[in-house]
């Protein structure tokens, strides 16, 4: 059996933050009494997890798994207890609550009462069996001398083996992991990423594709069985936001690119994927009277840092803009002048109204020295020649076509320069100059992401309005690309506004498959692409991996982090691809 909500009984668990779906608890919280009165024999197949931590308090997530099918329509109940060593003799507080199949047996405390900037140790137990111990920490109030988070997004099971996650468990200096969402991915058997799948013991459950509330809770087990994302989880405290793979891709507003009618009511299917993300991630239920979608929230890490996390898929996003629709299939021929007018268009929003004025808010009231943004997609401008970006050249050959073009002005300007070889060479070539090709050379550069803020440019001016009068030292975090990137953010005037930071993947494939590089290929595109962006400052196409970003009240620094094959079941780390950048306070460009 399972029972996926109607948007009311949604609403209803989101807003109340206590009973039956999350229960809230502090130092007075119940006995430890571990009395599962019917002896329900339980495993703990999905480790325990911790996110949202406040001054004082974090969720602590677990699930029990009814090891008799009998006992699946039955109550379980599940005590817990926090203290502050890991053999559990400074005990902090404790409780007990009741899970059922209704939300999948998951179950979420709001465990309260605790000291600010401190690191906690928590379990569960139900009848005789005791769960994994997780490490939690809570927010630092006051001065504070530095923060450390890792930045973390897309992880496909069946691409590859999850050493991201192991890589960031082993690490013993982080105060929170940021993770950007695409936490897992809607496909079927034989969908994207999934070349290996077989051999590598990974294809996904269910075998088709997500849609309905059973399909995402099994696919949410499957992922939560993995033993380096449980090591993940029970070694630091997270901050979640979901992208569109939570979903299904492309998400926007009111559909997605990758959902039909065949599929049913995309908002039915909606409101399956969010109520799965809520019962199987550690995070606060949304408490919005409006909303049952609603996710965007702060983190204060004492005077230091404001997190915003923010959601760019599902409250506000408006389709995203295509290509096609500017370009004319018969000759090629692409309308620039139409495209500027709707990239640019007022009544275009990412955010929608009420998050873009909650943010705006909170980046010109906050008194924090870094004002940081955890969100989905790319911020920065990435700009490139129309030819590339609507995939009618590739680099190589617009490089190519490009420098021949260049020839051919300096031949008809008369240029006595140009050496024999230079000439035999556009004597040879010249044809392949055809007035096609010379028009599209001549085409602007425009951005080739619809899908992130490029697309929507006249609410990122909006945000980096914001940024600039307040002077916020912002840090934007972005995933969703799978690659790794550095920008400075530069408003419409010419002014930097901040500096985005963006991490590649766990285990989704990047450019290089994308674009079929091969390896000895891979350093010359990285620096081409460098090269074509202006402000564009780092990227790496082929690694996966994650971020490190690292704040100070004198600067901001990330390191990029890569681990080898995940092909394979053993990694290490690739120090040689490693990369750091910073910035300082009040400078907003990277150095």
């Amino acid at each position: 059996m399972t029972k996926q909500w109607t948007r009311r009984q949604f609403l209803a668990m989101s807003a109340i933050g206590a009973g039956s779906a999350v229960l809230s608890m502090g130092l007075t919280g119940c006995s430890d009494s571990n009395s599962n009165k019917e002896s329900i024999r339980v495993a703990f197949h999905h480790g325990v997890a911790s996110g949202d931590p406040t001054h004082s308090s974090v969720i602590i997530w677990t699930r029990v798994s009814p090891e008799l099918a009998t006992d699946l329509s039955k109550e379980v109940e599940v005590s817990w207890q926090v203290a502050e060593d890991q053999d559990f003799n400074q005990m902090v507080t404790d409780g007990s609550m009741k899970t059922s199949v209704d939300r999948d047996f998951t179950v979420k405390v709001d465990a309260a009462g605790l000291v600010s900037g401190q690191q906690y140790f928590y379990r569960f137990k139900s009848a005789d069996t005791t769960s994994a111990v997780g490490k939690c920490k809570t927010l630092p109030m006051g001065a504070v001398n530095d923060v450390k988070l890792a930045v973390v997004s897309c992880a496909n099971f069946p691409a590859g083996y999850f050493h991201v996650y192991q890589d960031i468990a082993q690490q013993s200096d982080l105060d929170a992991v940021i993770h950007l969402g695409d936490y897992l991915y809607e496909y079927g058997r034989g969908g994207y990423g999934s070349d290996t799948a077989a051999e590598l013991g990974r294809e996904v459950l269910p075998e088709h594709e997500m849609v309905s509330l059973a399909d995402y809770r099994t696919r949410y087990s499957q992922y939560r069985g993995d033993q380096d994302l449980q090591a993940a989880h029970a070694a630091h405290t997270f901050i979640n936001v979901w992208d569109d793979h939570e979903i299904t891709n492309d998400t926007w507003r009111n559909g997605a690119e990758n959902h039909d009618e065949s599929e049913g009511d995309f908002d039915a299917r909606k409101l399956a994927a969010l109520q799965a993300f809520f019962e199987w991630l550690p995070i606060r239920p949304a408490g919005n009277d409006d909303f049952e979608d609603t996710i965007y929230r702060s983190f204060e890490f004492g005077e230091l840092v404001d997190l915003h996390m923010m959601d760019t898929r599902v409250i506000g996003r408006d389709e995203q803009l295509s290509f096609a629709t500017y370009t004319d299939p018969g000759t090629g021929a692409f309308d620039a002048n139409s495209f500027a007018a709707d990239i640019s268009d007022a009544n275009r929003t990412l955010l929608g109204a009420t998050q873009l004025s909650w943010l705006e808010g909170q980046l010109t009231q906050s008194t924090k020295t870094w004002q940081v943004l955890g969100q989905q997609v790319l911020m920065g401008r990435m700009n490139l020649p129309a030819a590339i970006a609507t995939s009618q050249m590739s680099i190589p050959q617009y490089a190519e076509l490009g420098a021949l073009a260049v020839l051919a002005q300096r031949a008809q300007a008369g240029d006595a320069t140009l050496t024999a070889d230079e000439l035999a060479y556009l004597q040879a070539n010249a044809q392949r100059l055809t007035p096609q090709v010379v028009a599209l050379l001549q085409l602007p550069s425009i951005p080739y992401n619809l899908d992130a803020w490029d697309g929507y440019a006249y609410e990122r001016e909006r945000v980096f309005g914001a940024a600039r009068t307040s002077q916020s030292n912002l840090v934007v975090l972005a995933g969703d690309t799978h690659n790794a990137w550095a920008s400075n953010l530069i408003d419409a005037d010419g002014y930097a506004v901040g500096v985005e930071f963006a991490t590649s993947s766990v285990s989704s494939p990047g450019l290089e498959n994308y674009l079929a590089i091969p390896e000895s290929e891979v350093t010359a595109t990285e620096a081409g692409i460098v090269g074509l962006v202006d402000d564009l400052q780092y990227m790496n196409i082929n690694n996966r991996g994650y971020m490190v970003v690292s704040f100070t009240p004198q600067s901001a620094i990330s390191e990029w982090r890569y681990v080898s094959d995940i092909q394979s079941a053993s990694y290490s780390r690739i120090t040689g691809r490693e990369h750091s950048l910073s910035v300082s306070v009040g400078n907003n460009q990277l150095g």
